[in-house]
């Protein structure tokens, strides 16, 4: 029997309860035994023209077919990355550049709360002569379309608006963003983050009107380190990375032949299983928040409990520092996240909170608990007992003399 990922101790005598879905996933038993030949006997370069290479190479196109069907684009629409944030810079930078070197404009518009892959790649056009405008988002998490409608105009060249944020959860009306740039700015090319989409909701629906849509492998049970840009026929893009001119000319480089087929065994299976996922997920997610509130009556919920996604609980506890609940969780074998973790592992104040207008003290005093397909009954039995006890000896504790 295949032993369950969730359930390996960090340490002897301790079982883990994993609620940090949103950071990553465990891979699906079937993405692991798609990969592993890729990784044994068929490990050809798809760049090659001799048996062992195209293999490998069939391999990466079935793959792309499987994606693309997932995703509601064509095999040719898909280009294989090394995560979401790749395929972020790659639309936004890319189709920026590409227009304003058309003579097209310079306009690049997007929300206050994206992931940082996208802000980073925003503030770098700033830096090269674009004009950057961050629409703001109300108290819920959703963004402010009139606000939008604001800032488009005949200049506008990108605008990035993610499909599901990846602190709080909340879906984004991807639609009526759509409709806003169509009509105001019809140079535009519209992008969206969908890292945090493909497990809760029909991603290849949602889409539809988006011509950039960015995803990544280890956010739905596959490998780290591989993504895709669906890049709908037609949009120009001025590649990042340049060589010998894999896909399509985007994105030089080999292509990580056993990551692309462990990704579409895994976006497969998650597709295949996603309505009954999310049915279970969120009974357990509302069962571990009735729970904690009832547990612990000051404790607050951020962002709109009516437009999230069925694994996300991004809950606060006044008087509580986050870090400091995340460490005492972390000694009860609970792992949880709040804000935003950067390459130390340290945590920063949430600038998706402070976008919603979340106080700083509140920001501070909340974490993100995210479920996922491998959580059970008894993951939501321990959190719901562990996190208000270490709530409660947080507050009890006396204060150390700084």
């Amino acid at each position: 029997m295949r032993r369950d990922p969730c359930r390996t101790p960090p340490y002897a005598g301790r079982v883990t309860t994993y609620l940090d879905y949103a950071a990553t996933t465990p891979m699906h038993a079937e993405a692991i035994d798609a990969m592993v030949p890729y990784l044994r006997e068929s490990f050809g370069n798809p760049s090659g023209l001799h048996t062992v290479a195209r293999r490998a190479k069939n391999a990466v196109e079935e793959a792309r077919e499987v994606v693309a069907g997932a995703l509601g684009a064509t095999p040719a629409e898909i280009v294989f990355t090394g995560g979401g944030t790749e395929a972020d810079n790659l639309a936004i930078k890319g189709t920026a550049r590409s227009k304003r070197a058309e003579g097209l404009g310079d306009g690049v518009v997007t929300t206050a709360f994206e992931h940082k892959g996208v802000l980073a790649s925003c503030d770098r056009l700033g830096r090269e002569g674009f004009r950057v405008a961050h629409v703001p988002v109300d108290r819920g998490g959703i963004v402010d379309l009139d606000a939008l409608a604001g800032v488009l105009d005949r200049r506008t060249v990108c605008v990035s608006v993610m499909l599901v944020n990846n602190e709080v959860g909340t879906i984004q009306p991807l639609r009526e963003v759509a409709g806003a740039v169509r009509e105001v700015a019809p140079h535009a090319v519209l992008h969206t983050d969908a890292v945090q989409a493909v497990s809760w909701v029909d991603v290849a629906a949602l889409v539809a009107d988006v011509d950039l849509v960015a995803v990544s492998a280890h956010k739905f049970g596959g490998p780290k380190g591989v993504g895709v840009l669906v890049a709908r026929n037609g949009v120009s893009l001025l590649p990042e990375i340049e060589g010998g001119g894999q896909e399509r000319g985007l994105r030089s480089g080999t292509v990580n032949v056993a990551g692309i087929v462990a990704m579409a065994a895994a976006i497969r299976v998650t597709v295949d299983r996603r309505d009954r996922e999310i049915e279970r997920v969120g009974a357990l997610r509302d069962r571990l928040e009735r729970g904690l509130l009832a547990a612990v009556p000051d404790a607050f919920v951020n962002g709109d409990r009516t437009r999230r996604v069925a694994g996300n609980l991004h809950i606060g506890f006044p008087g509580v520092e986050a870090e400091a609940l995340l460490v005492a969780l972390d000694r009860r074998g609970i792992c949880a996240a709040a804000g935003s973790s950067c390459s130390s592992g340290a945590t920063e104040p949430s600038h998706v909170l402070a976008a919603m207008g979340v106080s700083r003290e509140d920001a501070q005093a909340s974490i993100r608990l995210s479920l996922g397909f491998a959580s059970t009954d008894a993951d939501v039995d321990v959190a719901r007992d562990g996190i208000p006890a270490a709530v409660e000896q947080l507050r009890t504790a006396p204060m150390v003399p700084r």
